[in-house]
């Protein structure tokens, strides 16, 4: 497993890691517990570049697809 940025410049490289994330977790490289903690440190370290007026924003939403940002909504709520 790569090392993993919590950081990013923009919201293609957040939304590259968000599905690498989830995907590695639904491949089974990653146990859940992982999964979560790095979906909210990015959710927590780049707020504006994942969400305007609490929707995720548009190119986020065509990167990632539904399913992922169901997954990702869920983890925001434990928040």
């Amino acid at each position: 497993m790569k090392n993993i940025k919590t950081f990013f410049k923009n919201q293609k490289e957040a939304a590259e890691a968000i599905n690498f994330i989830i995907d590695s977790y639904w491949d089974n490289k990653i146990d859940e517990k992982n999964m979560i903690e790095l979906l909210q440190g990015i959710m927590r370290n780049n707020d504006s570049l994942i969400f305007k007026e609490n929707e995720f924003v548009t190119l986020l939403r065509q990167k990632c697809g539904k399913r992922r940002l169901e997954v990702v909504l869920k983890i925001k709520e434990q928040m």
